[in-house]
């Protein structure tokens, strides 16, 4: 229950973290973007998504809807999920993830989405995006989990599929007015940094609580997602310097997130050094993975498909080389501890997610634009979310 109100938070932290990086006439749509799928996602996970996720396999690809409205999850543990813990105690932790999963796709289309039309993706999205990829990769009977891939906290199932997602979403949303010749600077850093100590606090739960008990392997995530957070900042912070001149508090701020993000998938399967040294590179890899966006044109505003999409999938193949038996009994030994054949698994299971989650976004959004639209009006994206679409203002002074 710590480690599920530890995730909760998450999602309000993710909102000051996009918060903070928009213009001050969009910061209380950012942020209510994030929030209000803490309401949405809830009810949808009890009604159905729960069952589409973990319920009884479907084929392979996707669960039943025995457990629909939590039929049969009861107070008694589930062996094929958590032996230790009851079943609903599983279930709502997992609740969060998939809260705070099509959240983050929020910050590749910040500042111009259209807040009905986000209601609805939500509920799309998470139905028949994330719900497949999370029975695919840890639902008994799941595909790529009978293949063998290792997916400890979420790398595939929340960071990859909602990094790719953004890039569908930003790429069909197009670009916000005046992207490519107007300074659009985030309007306040403080509060980024504040949404960036509430994640990191949070993922602690999100990667330790993992381990879905108390002892030593829930230690092991602890410290690992703490060592590469911090190896990360650190890189990103140094690239940054050398190729600006001058370290920033948002590129630490962001190295941070993305060791965070990439480690996620491997936070139970690797040593503490691996950790460092995965989170080192994730902070030089993720800085040029944003960097790439002005090169192809596509307007991420936040960086999702740079830090989580990239930094994920890094995280993802990474296993193949670091993982060893010595800290996961139940994981696989990867190429540096003398098993070539996960490698391949991982680095399949990551083209795998890659694009269905892509694909599947891009046909939600072409729908939903045809039927709702998705952007504001070219009027209210001038005058901001915030008046245009909640008739509210972040500042009155």
């Amino acid at each position: 229950m710590i480690s599920t109100a530890l995730v909760m938070l998450m999602t309000p932290g993710l909102a000051l973290f996009y918060g903070g990086m928009v213009r001050r006439k969009n910061v209380l749509g950012t942020i209510m973007q994030s929030f209000i799928a803490l309401g949405v996602i809830t009810l949808q996970w009890i009604l159905w998504g729960y069952s589409l996720s973990f319920g009884p396999d479907c084929g392979h690809v996707i669960g039943n809807l025995s457990w629909a409205g939590l039929a049969g999850v009861g107070l008694t543990p589930n062996p094929d999920y958590a032996a230790t813990i009851p079943h609903q105690a599983f279930m709502i932790y997992q609740m969060m993830f998939a809260v705070i999963t099509p959240a983050l796709i929020t910050g590749a289309v910040a500042e111009r989405f259209k807040f009905k039309t986000y209601i609805v993706f939500l509920l799309l999205w998470s139905t028949f995006v994330y719900a497949p990829i999370v029975h695919w990769v840890w639902g008994v009977g799941g595909w790529l989990r009978a293949l063998g891939a290792l997916d400890f906290a979420g790398g595939f199932v929340v960071h990859i599929s909602s990094g790719f997602a953004a890039l569908a979403a930003a790429i069909v949303l197009g670009k916000r007015k005046g992207y490519g010749h107007e300074h659009i600077p985030p309007h306040d850093l403080t509060m980024t940094l504040t949404g960036t100590a509430l994640l990191w606090f949070g993922w602690f739960g999100f990667n330790a609580g993992s381990a879905l008990t108390s002892g030593t392997l829930a230690l092991t995530a602890f410290i690992n997602t703490h060592c590469a957070a911090a190896a990360a900042s650190l890189s990103w912070m140094f690239v940054e310097w050398y190729k600006r001149d001058k370290p920033t508090v948002l590129g630490a701020a962001s190295g941070a997130v993305a060791g965070l993000a990439g480690i996620t998938p491997a936070a139970g399967f690797v040593t503490p050094i691996a950790a460092i040294i995965i989170g080192l590179c994730l902070g030089i890899l993720c800085y040029w993975g944003v960097s790439m966006k002005g090169r192809f044109g596509f307007d991420d505003s936040l960086d999702v498909v740079g830090v989580h999409g990239v930094g994920s999938s890094f995280g993802a193949i990474a296993i193949g080389f670091f993982a060893t038996t010595a800290v996961n009994a139940a994981g696989r030994n990867g190429l540096f501890y003398g098993s070539y054949s996960l490698l391949g698994i991982q680095i399949f299971s990551v083209v795998v997610v890659i694009v269905f989650s892509f694909v599947m976004t891009w046909l939600i959004l072409k729908t939903l634009q045809k039927t709702m639209g998705l952007r504001v009006q070219e009027q209210e994206e001038v005058e901001g979310l915030d008046l245009s679409q909640h008739g509210e203002s972040g500042y009155n002074f």
